[in-house]
């Protein structure tokens, strides 16, 4: 199928519109800050089985007014396994706390501790700390590699746009104060690779029309070169998306916050191959020019690499 949209028409307007999206994280994020899961703050983890079907708005409920605040509750593996999580929470005996607790609530149910586990505050800010060195060595060895790939100008933009797409998933969980965990983070570098392929492939079919004198205009052998790419990327990011769709509707309470993180990232990283690394390159006056190369034995014949 072949396309003929006016991509570069709005990019302006998209620029603003990132440049909103990525002042309302920022802002975000400094006030309002992460809504940060048990692996960074630290607390205590129980997995109980019950003989039947769980009714966990009760549990909840019941946790609550036993003054357990900000229990988390969800199945684990079945309807009849319950994973509970209780941030800040540290004691040798709160696993049988908590069952008498429960049992109190239905008299007659036989309720199994099957295992407890705590993270204390130590361990989860060092996982915290070294989850962010993680996505900056990401991004680091991602701006290298494409460097080494294509040229430095392709490096900055495809950068630009990994770091546009972790910013505003950061500011969405953010915003709707969504739990900030390890598997989110697992999502976000996820994001950042998915990103990274989406912008190779449409930064080589620039580099094919730049070599090959498609257009003089940048700009418009930009717009030609995404129409070319567009087929592909709708096939790709839909696909994607039905997946994580899938993963977030059937997965579990365990996984939802990972498929969401991961379907926000990939329409926030569709949207920036087009917009945001292409437009960057714009801002940045990509030329043919910037893709010859000297021939040594006759300074004055270029060569396109």
């Amino acid at each position: 199928m072949i396309f003929n949209l006016d991509f570069m028409a709005w990019r302006k307007p998209a620029l603003i519109v990132s440049s909103i999206l990525i002042l309302i994280s920022v802002v975000s994020l400094s006030f309002k800050e992460l809504n940060y899961g048990l692996d960074f703050t630290g607390g205590t983890l129980v997995e109980l089985s019950y003989p039947e079907s769980a009714d966990l708005n009760s549990i909840r409920s019941t946790l609550k007014n036993g003054g357990y605040e900000g229990a988390q509750v969800a199945n684990f593996g079945s309807n009849q396994e319950v994973l509970i999580k209780l941030p800040g929470s540290i004691s040798d005996t709160l696993g049988s706390e908590i069952i008498t607790l429960l049992k109190s609530n239905v008299a007659g149910t036989e309720i199994d501790l099957r295992r407890i586990e705590y993270v204390g505050p130590q361990i989860g800010d060092e996982l915290r700390d070294d989850g962010g060195l993680a996505m900056i060595l990401a991004l680091a060895f991602m701006m290298l590699y494409i460097a080494f790939r294509f040229q430095s100008m392709f490096a900055g933009a495809a950068v630009a746009a990994l770091i546009h797409d972790v910013i505003v998933v950061l500011g969405i969980f953010s915003i709707l104060e969504l739990d900030f965990d390890l598997t989110v983070l697992a999502a976000l570098l996820a994001v950042i690779g998915y990103s990274l392929n989406d912008t190779i492939v449409v930064s080589d079919r620039i580099r094919e029309n730049l070599r090959s004198d498609m257009e003089d205009n940048t700009t418009d052998l930009i717009n030609t070169s995404l129409n070319q790419t567009l087929g592909r990327t709708l096939i790709t990011s839909l696909t994607t998306l039905l997946v994580l769709l899938s993963l977030y509707l059937m997965g579990g309470e365990l996984i939802k916050n990972f498929a969401l993180a991961l379907i926000f990232g990939v329409i926030v990283g569709t949207y920036s191959s087009i917009y945001i690394a292409s437009n960057a390159l714009i801002m940045m006056g990509l030329t043919k020019d910037h893709l010859k190369v000297e021939d040594e034995e006759n300074p004055d014949n270029y060569n396109l690499p």
